[in-house]
């Protein structure tokens, strides 16, 4: 027989071709995963891929917080749902559901899961104002590191009826999402100081570097803060380290809650903070420092039902585009600006400038440049 003459029918030869366009896309979808290492993007380039994947309104992803979590929380990881006022998404490691999805490795409806839980509703009520119509895990190495809920299907004609070749489909993009966000929570994990869930000073001077070249090539403005604990130590000695940790917890806090989402806040060490705000200018940039100082000059610090007054000092170094500077030297000259507030009577914000050089002998003895490494 010719092979050649065998003919292959048309909806036979359909069906090869949307597999062949599919696994291209979970080609594509595989490197676009692989190529982001932060959690909020991973999550957000899923969510997407899994509406359009599988035709549906809207999607959310409930995921734990960290590791030692103990639920799987919806937090802001949904797109396209609305959510009801006073509910709390969020469900127990030890709910039943979870183990189910966790053993099963399979997609369920919520009538489904219903059904076989029975008396074990309770608890997992909330996912029916959800409107989904799938619910997917998200495991590694057979562990569940969240679990994936579609909203309402486009309508195909057979409304919220998944084949058997879609929920594959979407097992294996939650398989190679799950691997995603597993890696990008251990980006997080070492690049996180778990004290103050500031990034670390290591990473900070990472993307410092990156930036001062995107803002050269672009001809942008970049600020750099640096902040110190004023009298810190005294805390300590007074009211033990308990109490020095509150504080830093705290003013960390604040920080962290004053600056643009796009901005970068990381614990420098000790009581010592940096900050990196992108395509900033000078007066806008010491409004920012000025308000996270007040606020912390405001704030009420109360330990074991001791109220406490803190203060902070912070300096700022600017780069202008064009301009040709390391991290290293930015970050000098926003400690230069700190220490300048620190001589000139404390909480307070300096701007770098030349004067900025003439700090007392002894700063300078302590080998500023050698302390400071990128």
């Amino acid at each position: 027989m010719n092979v050649d003459s065998i003919a292959i029918p048309a909806e036979s030869l359909g069906n090869y071709e949307k597999q062949i366009y599919d696994l291209k896309q979970l080609l594509e979808i595989s490197k676009s995963f692989s190529s982001v290492l932060e959690s909020k993007k991973v999550i957000e380039s899923m969510l997407y891929i899994c509406m359009c994947q599988m035709r549906t309104l809207s999607a959310a992803l409930f995921t734990q917080n960290d590791f030692e979590a103990t639920f799987f929380t919806l937090d802001s990881n949904y797109n396209g749902m609305e959510l009801t006022s006073g509910i709390n998404y969020s469900v127990s490691v030890d709910h039943p559901v979870i183990n189910l999805l966790e053993t099963t490795n399979m997609t369920y409806t919520y009538e489904e899961l219903v059904d076989i839980l029975k008396t074990e509703k309770k608890g997992i009520e909330f996912l029916e104002t959800l409107n989904p119509s799938l619910i997917v895990p998200l495991k590694v190495k057979n562990r569940l590191n969240g679990f994936l809920v579609l909203g309402e299907r486009i309508d195909l004609g057979e409304g919220n009826v998944y084949s058997s070749y879609e929920k594959n489909q979407i097992m294996t993009i939650a398989s190679l999402a799950a691997i995603a966000i597993n890696n990008a929570m251990l980006v997080e994990m070492t690049t996180t100081d778990m004290m103050t869930r500031l990034k670390t000073k290591h990473f900070f001077f990472s993307v410092l570097m990156d930036k001062i070249d995107y803002a050269s090539l672009e001809d942008k403005n970049l600020a750099v803060f640096m902040l110190d604990i004023d009298h810190f130590k005294n805390f300590n000695d007074t009211y033990g380290h308990a109490c020095g940790d509150m504080v830093l917890i705290e003013v960390a806090s604040i920080i962290k809650n004053t600056v643009r989402q796009e901005d970068l806040a990381a614990r420098y060490g000790g009581e010592e903070f940096v900050v990196l705000l992108c395509d900033i200018d000078q007066d806008k940039a010491f409004e920012i420092a000025e308000r996270i100082r007040k606020t912390v000059e405001a704030k009420d610090f109360v330990f074991e039902k001791k109220h406490m007054r803190v203060t902070i000092s912070i300096g700022i170094s600017m780069y202008f585009g064009k301009k040709e500077i390391s991290a290293k030297l930015l970050v000098e000259q926003a400690d230069m600006a700190l220490y300048e507030s620190k001589n000139t009577g404390r909480n307070k914000t300096t701007v770098f400038s030349e004067k900025s050089y003439d700090i007392p002998k002894k700063r300078k003895s302590n080998s500023l440049k050698a302390r400071i490494k990128s």
